[in-house]
């Protein structure tokens, strides 16, 4: 019923993102970047859950597309933003659309040789292919190289961040509910069988991938215009890691927990900024804990199947 009406929802959001921007001068700056964080960090997993959850691939590069979107985007409003401040928000729509089209370009590039693999070795790939990009923009002095980009606009503001939250939530859930869409979760259950079933495994994968990434994209320039200033370091291994950790974290394949697992463990390590010293080794042992005690992820209640009755 909700699936139905998904096309109100998303309006209803992308109007409550525009009222709660008109009040943001009164929320605290730190507060108010924490909740940036969050509504980036949603983009970011939910776009991986459709590649790592739905379609049942295992990517360790979602980074290094956050990488691609972060700097392209940067790069476009640091040309043209002083241009003409009465069109600013189409100068950051552009930007931000430059940035997940070239991440999706680079989504396309990886996803084409390499997703014929599974498993251990997809992600291997991946993950090489994640530490290429920071290397690249690391040696790039075009954009700083290992100094450091400074963005000279923050765009990024709460209507931009979680309207953009609704679209990214909007596009995978219509994407999974669809007839394309069951395509994917039948790779995730069975790739052999679906191939013996004539489905272009493949294709779907690809298609995943490349959607993953444009999402991904559009996170980093909303990343690149909160911080303005980003440097190579910020896109490595442990911040796939990070992402992998909350779709895991919020149930593979399952929307609603992946985001309320970034909301938690984006909080996390604020709330424990008291303990600097042992904050990252509780946030360790709390994630340990979890996933001893909650293998299937944290927000996943599977319904008691009722015994037949003799």
């Amino acid at each position: 019923m909700m699936f139905k009406h998904a096309k109100l929802l998303l309006l209803a959001a992308l109007g409550l993102s525009l009222l709660a921007s008109f009040g943001a001068d009164r929320i605290n700056p730190y507060v108010l970047f924490i909740v940036y964080d969050i509504g980036i960090n949603i983009i970011l997993a939910v776009s991986l859950n459709l590649i790592n959850g739905y379609t049942g691939q295992f990517s360790l590069g979602h980074a290094g597309f956050m990488a691609v979107g972060a700097y392209t985007a940067a790069s476009v409003t640091n040309q043209f933003g002083t241009l003409n401040p009465a069109v600013s928000g189409a100068v950051f729509f552009g930007a931000l659309l430059a940035g997940g089209l070239l991440a999706a370009m680079a989504g396309l590039l990886v996803g084409l040789p390499t997703l014929r693999l599974k498993g251990d070795y997809l992600a291997i790939v991946t993950l090489g292919f994640g530490e290429i990009i920071r290397v690249v923009f690391q040696n790039l002095d075009r954009v700083g190289g290992a100094r450091g980009y400074s963005v000279m606009h923050g765009y990024t503001d709460l209507f931009w961040t979680f309207g953009l939250v609704a679209v990214t939530v909007y596009v995978v859930t219509s994407l999974v509910n669809s007839t394309y869409g069951r395509g994917f979760i039948a790779v995730r259950d069975d790739e052999v069988a679906a191939e013996a079933m004539g489905i272009n495994t493949t294709k779907y994968k690809v298609t995943a991938f490349v959607v993953g990434a444009f999402f991904a994209g559009i996170a980093g320039g909303l990343y690149a215009h909160s911080k303005q200033f980003i440097t190579p370091n910020g896109f490595n291994f442990m911040e796939s890691i990070a992402i992998v950790v909350m779709v895991v974290l919020g149930g593979m394949g399952n929307t609603p927990g992946v985001m309320l697992a970034v909301i938690l463990l984006t909080i996390l390590p604020e709330v424990l900024r008291p303990v600097a010293e042992y904050r990252m080794v509780i946030y360790s042992l709390l994630l340990i804990v979890l996933m001893l005690t909650r293998p299937q992820g944290l927000f996943v209640w599977r319904r008691k199947i009722p015994e037949a009755v003799p």
